[in-house]
């Protein structure tokens, strides 16, 4: 990226009358004494004109913000965050209470560096496709404000530090889950989006592959059921959530070439039943974990509040079903948006109690 510096031009014209005009604005302005006149220009001139290390000051700093963004929106940050968010849930779910700032910070650092390499990795991959698309067009590299060389550097670098750090840091566990992720994610998912509309249940299964990252690096076993249901809830979850958006942009994807389940079966059937089944399957495992746990009482109460979370979802999805619009589709994707927080803060908190 290039950034123009524009600087004011003071020349002046003195006319035989006396009055000085500005050649570039056109304004008149009043002579002075020849000596007042001198100090005047030079003061105007230094005020008014940059000096010759600004500028490439300014620009440099002006292209290091782009880049900066630029490397940030590669790593798709908004999955990023409530991967990261998850994680915290999971960890503390593991541990039983409360994780040491440091753990949490090495652990959410880790994660989310695997996780943004994996983004950027799928934007590697996809950056000839994403120029069809509106919604990814203006992506760094479909756009070419970045090049395929950095962008790739800047991924393995990072991919290859998130998992060292979860290793060191933890146990090769979950370093192993995390190199699963990014593997299912970039070489499975990735290609699988043009050919097939199970892409989705791959998509969905490696997005919720992080959650036993936390689990697993603060004490929990792959053989751990509750783990698993973890994974089941943000795996399932994926389903209404991706099917609200995959109705909304259906026909974005169909010109861009990918097959997801609402270019495939375009009355949108299929994607109100994924949406269905994805939300009765969010309670189900909710619940689930609220009754792993001892005591009745707390069970219950547990319950009782992941099914107030999650039945506004699942009533979206039943309107979605019987009236396949842009409308309802929106809908359903606000009200997912809600579910996941709130039935991950009802399980963790049920680890207190």
């Amino acid at each position: 990226m290039s950034s123009n510096v524009l600087a004011t031009d003071s020349r002046y014209e003195t006319d035989r009358h006396g009055v000085g005009i500005d050649s570039g604005m056109g304004v008149g302005v009043l002579e002075l004494p020849a000596h007042r006149r001198d100090v005047t220009q030079r003061r105007e001139a230094m005020a008014q004109a940059p000096s010759a290390s600004s500028v490439p000051l300014d620009a440099a700093e002006v292209s290091l913000r782009v880049l900066v963004s630029d490397l940030v929106q590669l790593t798709k940050p908004r999955i990023v965050v409530m991967i990261l968010v998850t994680t915290v849930a999971t960890a503390m779910i593991a541990a039983g209470g409360l994780v040491s700032l440091g753990q949490l910070a090495l652990l959410l650092l880790g994660t989310g560096m695997v996780a943004g390499s994996a983004g950027g990795a799928n934007q590697i991959w996809e950056r000839v496709i994403d120029r069809n698309m509106p919604r990814t067009a203006v992506r760094p590299l479909p756009s070419a404000r970045m090049s395929t060389a950095v962008a790739t550097v800047f991924t393995a670098s990072m991919g290859t530090l998130g998992l060292a750090i979860l290793w060191m840091g933890f146990s090769i566990v979950p370093a192993a889950v995390g190199l699963a992720t990014w593997l299912l994610y970039v070489f499975l998912y990735t290609p699988m989006k043009t050919r097939t509309s199970w892409n989705t249940t791959v998509g969905a299964i490696a997005g919720a592959l992080p959650m036993l990252i936390g689990y697993t690096a603060l004490g929990g076993s792959l053989a751990d059921g509750t783990g698993w249901l973890l994974f089941g809830v943000l795996a399932a979850w994926q389903y209404p959530h991706f099917m609200a958006i995959a109705w909304l942009y259906r026909r974005q994807y169909e010109q861009a070439g990918f097959c997801m389940s609402t270019t495939v079966e375009p009355t949108g059937v299929s994607a109100a039943v994924q949406s269905i089944v994805g939300s009765l399957a969010v309670i189900a495992c909710g619940v689930a974990l609220c009754c792993l746990s001892p005591g009745v009482i707390p069970a219950v109460v547990c319950s009782v509040a992941v099914l107030a979370a999650t039945v506004p979802m699942l009533k979206a999805s039943l309107r979605f079903a019987r009236d396949r619009n842009d409308v309802t589709a929106r809908r359903l994707l606000r009200s997912s948006l809600l579910v996941l927080p709130a039935v991950l803060a009802v399980v963790t908190i049920r680890v207190f109690w």
